[in-house]
């Protein structure tokens, strides 16, 4: 039996979980976040906790338990403390400023790029350097800390760009050249 797929879900006080059919919503003090699961995947609700059940030992079934019961704890925990993710601004003269609930960043470009956030998720700008992505889908953070990425990866050569927090990047020796002093 799947290891992740047979632990229960707690909910902690303050969070209710309904399920209709195949759909559970899960409602907390961070908001409301609903989904839709395979209909095979059995969904229930005994004692404050949230129990997946499959209907039989294929590979399809078993890959599928541990996924839904994952999802289940990334809602739960989403609209109980929230998920986020940090950006930094690396380059000489890159910023990133707030404009609403926008985001402007100059990343080297002929013109400053706006970012609009997506529903359920809020950005903020610490600094001038760093970005912080908060919601409560996971999904949906992660999305969009990749999207702003996408607007200026890290160079490989200078390291300039946008990147995560505590990313590394192992920047590349450039060309050799002449050796000076040799005839």
């Amino acid at each position: 039996m799947s290891r992740i797929g047979r632990l229960p879900v707690n909910l902690p006080a303050g969070v209710k979980a309904d399920i209709k059919g195949s759909t559970v919503t899960v409602t907390g003090p961070k908001g409301t976040l609903s989904r839709t699961f395979s209909p095979e995947m059995a969904i229930t609700l005994h004692d404050g906790k949230l129990v997946v059940a499959r209907p039989s030992d294929s590979k399809e079934h078993r890959s599928l338990h541990g996924m839904t019961r994952s999802l289940l704890a990334n809602m739960v925990e989403g609209v109980t403390k929230g998920f986020q993710k940090s950006l930094e601004v690396v380059g000489v003269g890159f910023r990133a400023e707030q404009a609403g609930k926008n985001v402007t960043l100059r990343v080297g470009f002929s013109h400053p790029v706006e970012v609009k956030p997506l529903p359920g998720v809020a950005l903020a700008v610490e600094g001038t350097n760093r970005i912080r992505v908060d919601g409560a889908d996971k999904e949906a953070v992660g999305q969009m800390a990749a999207l702003i990425r996408a607007i200026h990866p890290p160079d490989k050569y200078k390291g300039k760009g946008v990147r995560y927090a505590g990313e590394v990047v192992h920047l590349k020796a450039g060309k050799a050249g002449k050796v000076v002093g040799k005839k």
